[in-house]
């Protein structure tokens, strides 16, 4: 068995492979295991690296060491390869895929990384590309896409630059209306956002589907539909926690703003001739239509010792 750890220097707010090389140095030497380290220097180099060694045909631990996207890229170079298992070193911003099984320092646990357990998960395939959480369009993901212009300005760090992704986001035109395909569900609605979650978080913590499970075949479908600037607040903060929905059902105080659905396939069409920002696990660009359909058991991932998977609250399938 090879353990092959794909740094990405530049995730995250500093250069990890500076002080966790030497660590993985360290863990792998007292493992008595084969190793190698690659850093990542270009996008997608992630992906390219990991069908190098995935093609191998011998048995492959890759690590992903950074965020969500380096994630992503290692997860879609290994796909398709029953040799070959991912795991996660979170490095980066977000770190958001961890959150449907534990916390940043269980996963930062080289030992337990090395010692760990493998597992399929579904994954989704979406019109932007392989997505392992969430794809999400609207608000959440105008915000997102907002910050790298704030965080040019001095002195404009990244709470600052957020907060003001979120000022300038908020004064401006809000909603969408979107065609909502999901199964054979159809419906006209005009939305604030909508995530389709094959996990639980995005967006640095976002709690959107508390219930989701990684293993069921489905998707968790969440629709917020547009509200007035008053009561945008209230909303984001019950969702961000994941308090919007209760045993599949959603909370009486929003029944009149959220939707929620499981669907295998779903997609969403602009109708207002405006494209709408979307981001799928963590990428952000602008789009007229956003699929996604679920993939069950295609990817292989690595969980360290000790740690499960999350148990969802309740099953919204059994509560429909």
């Amino acid at each position: 068995m090879r353990h092959v750890f794909l740094v990405n220097p530049v995730s995250g707010k500093a250069d990890a492979s500076l002080t966790l090389v030497p660590r993985i140095v360290e863990a792998c030497a007292a493992a008595g295991v084969d190793y190698e380290i690659a850093l990542t220097e270009y996008p997608g180099h992630g992906a390219k690296l990991a069908r190098h060694w995935a093609s191998s045909g011998e048995p492959v631990r890759l690590y992903a060491c950074g965020g969500d996207g380096t994630f992503n890229e290692v997860l879609r170079g290994a796909m398709g390869w029953a040799n070959a298992a991912v795991g996660c070193v979170p490095c980066g911003s977000g770190n958001d895929f961890i959150r449907n099984y534990g916390t940043a320092e269980q996963f930062l646990n080289l030992d337990a990384q090395l010692n760990g357990s493998e597992q399929a998960i579904d994954l989704m395939e979406t019109s932007a590309g392989l997505c392992a959480s969430i794809c999400a369009a609207g608000l959440d993901a105008q915000v997102a896409y907002g910050i790298p212009k704030f965080r040019r300005l001095p002195f404009c760090g990244g709470s600052m630059a957020y907060k003001l992704s979120i000022v300038q986001n908020v004064c401006g035109p809000l909603g969408h209306r979107l065609a909502i395909q999901m199964d054979d569900e159809q419906m006209e609605e005009d939305c604030l956002m909508v995530a389709i979650c094959n996990g639980c978080c995005y967006g640095g913590g976002f709690c959107a589907a508390p219930q989701a499970s990684l293993q069921d075949g489905l998707l968790d479908v969440i629709v917020v539909r547009k509200v007035s600037r008053l009561r945008i607040a209230r909303v984001v903060s019950l969702y961000k926690t994941g308090a919007h929905l209760k045993n599949g059902q959603v909370v009486p105080e929003l029944a009149d703003v959220i939707l929620y659905r499981q669907a295998r396939q779903v997609r969403l069409n602009c109708l207002d001739g405006q494209p709408i920002v979307a981001t799928v696990d963590g990428e952000c660009a602008p789009r007229q239509e956003l699929s996604a359909r679920v993939l069950p058991l295609a990817g292989r991932i690595l969980l360290p010792r000790g740690v499960a998977a999350r148990q969802p609250a309740a099953s919204a399938a059994a509560a429909r």
